[in-house]
């Protein structure tokens, strides 16, 4: 019985050999069992593979995924539909780059506004005027007034009415004045005592460390309008963070989608009475 089996076990691995044989590989036999035996096995490994494995349909390319994030938060989530993922992106690009331009504007709008208290054009003394600045240096710090030329017309505003490179020449603190209308200009007056002179309601004569309620008040608005532009700076930093992270996002999006969704066309062998079949094959693989 023992030997009847296994010469039936023979005969079918030997049919279902030559079957495969002639559909396939076509292989040309030795006669010995034992030869013939390694030649089928291995041409039957051969069925094995599966040449689709690495042409996934539907794959996602990482690279594509982050590049397109790149440019654009959410767009390589959109390709990796990832919905929900995308969405925030876009959402805190929006919110970012929105709270950049607002408070941009909002740090123009306080420049003017303090700039426009500085020179005060419906006070004709201004709030702080570069002829009492000039005057304070000639009564206080030893300038020469003489080598200072002020205009006596009084109808002109007082940035004009000086002579500005006698006026920095003049000057004994650690800065120089820079010319009427430059951003250095306006933050100098509101920052070091030294300018303290030229405002209107300075009482300190020569200790012009006091600083007078205008020049607090002057510094407080200057202040806010720097913190309304650290404000936009910080939100264009981070649109600039978004991207890196919606970029990395993506890249790791694409990995897990090629992952978790695994959809595979393989080959499968299907031995029947008349040989072996390669049977296109799809599966299914869901991963939570």
């Amino acid at each position: 019985m023992k030997t009847l089996k296994i010469f039936s076990a023979v005969i079918l691995f030997s049919t279902l050999s030559f079957s495969q044989v002639n559909e396939s590989s076509k292989l040309q036999l030795t006669g010995n069992l034992y030869a013939d035996s390694k030649i089928i096995s291995n041409s039957y490994a051969e069925l094995n593979r599966n040449p689709m494995a690495d042409d996934l349909p539907g794959k996602k390319s990482p690279v594509i995924s982050g590049v397109l994030s790149a440019i654009l938060p959410g767009a390589g989530q959109v390709y990796n539909e990832d919905w929900w993922i995308a969405g925030i992106f876009v959402a805190v690009e929006a919110a970012l780059i929105t709270t950049a331009v607002v408070y941009d504007n909002k740090g123009d709008d306080q420049t003017e506004y303090f700039e426009s208290y500085a020179d005060d054009y419906t006070n004709p003394e201004h709030n702080w005027s570069v002829v009492r600045y000039a005057e304070w240096l000639a009564q206080y710090e030893g300038a020469d007034l003489s080598k200072i030329v002020i205009s006596d017309d009084e109808t002109l505003p007082p940035w004009e009415r000086v002579n500005w490179a006698e006026l920095n020449a003049a000057e004994k603190g650690s800065h120089k004045l820079p010319p009427h209308g430059e951003q250095q200009y306006y933050e100098l007056i509101g920052k070091y005592h030294q300018y303290s002179g030229g405002w209107n309601d300075y009482t300190g004569g020569a200790n012009n460390s006091q600083i007078s309620p205008n020049y607090i008040y002057y510094s407080g608005q200057r202040g806010l309008a720097n913190d309304y532009y650290n404000t936009s700076s910080t939100a264009i930093v981070g649109v600039y963070i978004n991207h890196i992270l919606s970029a990395a996002e993506a890249v790791w999006g694409a990995t897990r989608f090629n992952k978790n969704l695994a959809v595979n066309f393989r080959v499968e062998p299907l031995n029947t009475a008349t040989g072996t079949e390669l049977v296109p094959t799809l599966k299914f693989k869901f991963s939570f």
